[in-house]
């Protein structure tokens, strides 16, 4: 049977934690950093270092895991790692990209990261859509599946009003 996992859009099926956690990280400091960021600068650093910090602890448990699971070499499990910590912190490119462009077309740093927060929430719902329907669920299933996605990211929303 071929294996088909890498012609997936956005790696959905290899690495797709790795995606969701990278999300769910990003939206938890932009809801968080928006009330604590002077700028959008400040905020895209603050996006950036946190996410990356997530993805070098993401990289380092595969390699790990891999190390020990599989038996691989160091360096074997290192790229092994690069390719399974990848999704981490390539989530919060379209995040990154709405509150930039958003503030580049004008919007307050506020409205600028709580559109990209409401993105980060139509990326948990899409991941969690293309999960069902990779799961064999019917529409039904997937809506549902689509909305236990959406309703981390507006756990993450409800966090952001209840710090500001």
């Amino acid at each position: 049977m071929p294996d088909d996992r890498r012609s997936v859009p956005l790696d959905l099926v290899s690495g797709s934690e790795g995606a969701i956690i990278g999300t769910v990280v990003c939206a938890a400091v932009i809801a968080y950093g928006v009330g604590h960021a002077d700028s959008t600068a400040q905020l895209s650093l603050m996006i950036i270092v946190t996410v990356g910090v997530y993805w070098i602890a993401h990289l380092h448990a595969a390699t790990i895991s891999s190390a020990l699971t599989q038996g691989h070499h160091p360096a074997t499990a290192l790229r092994h790692a690069l390719t399974e910590a990848a999704p981490v912190a390539a989530a919060s490119i379209l995040p990154l990209a709405v509150l930039l462009l958003t503030r580049l077309a004008g919007a307050s740093l506020d409205a600028s990261a709580w559109t990209a927060l409401l993105a980060t929430i139509a990326l948990l719902a899409f991941y969690s859509y293309r999960a069902g329907a990779r799961g064999g669920l019917d529409a039904k299933g997937r809506i549902a599946s689509a909305a236990a996605g959406a309703g981390i990211g507006v756990l993450v929303a409800l966090l952001k009003v209840a710090l500001h």
